[in-house]
């Protein structure tokens, strides 16, 4: 129904369900993907953390911890999938704890590799150091965003039928 109260014509809902039938094709698309690529990164951490634990390398147990950030990640997209084929619209919920997974990421694998590969190269130190300190300023910044996200999501609808000033109920 239109907000009129008359019915489309039969070729805007027929056009509207085949867009709807695409729509959900490429969301399913997009989540095979994400389970696929989340298989993959499992099967890579794990393979990474038995090479470390094999030759005792540093490098191989960041990139375990690397792959497992990532996967974080990929579950967390893969949610954001879910709840928008589930709601009919994009939530941003979702995509704004992803953004605080990849900067936490980003931060731990900067803040192992720091000392170990940066430190006697002054300049590169300090850029990491100041990368780190954006970082974690963005990770503040989004989890903000959600409090005030999750906040605005609790309150009751605006326009509810119901006016206290107008002596309702």
């Amino acid at each position: 129904m239109t907000q009129s109260g008359e019915r489309p014509p039969s070729h805007v809902r027929l056009g509207n369900r085949a867009l709807v039938l695409v729509e959900d094709a490429v969301y399913a698309s997009i989540a095979l993907l994400l389970s696929v690529g989340c298989a993959v990164l499992v099967v890579r951490a794990g393979i990474e953390l038995y090479e470390g634990a094999r030759d005792g390398g540093q490098d191989a147990l960041i990139d375990t911890l690397d792959a497992v950030l990532l996967v974080f990640i990929f579950v967390e997209l893969l949610y954001a999938v879910r709840i928008t084929l589930k709601e009919r619209q994009i939530v941003a919920e979702p995509f704004l704890i992803a953004g605080i997974l990849v900067c936490i990421k980003e931060i731990v694998v900067l803040a192992v590799k720091a000392p170990t590969e940066y430190l006697d190269k002054g300049p590169e130190f300090a850029r990491a150091m100041v990368e780190v300190g954006l970082l974690g300023g963005l990770v503040v910044l989004l989890a903000g965003t959600t409090v005030l996200l999750r906040k605005k999501e609790k309150e009751p609808e605006e326009n509810s039928g119901t006016d206290p000033a107008a002596g309702g109920a």
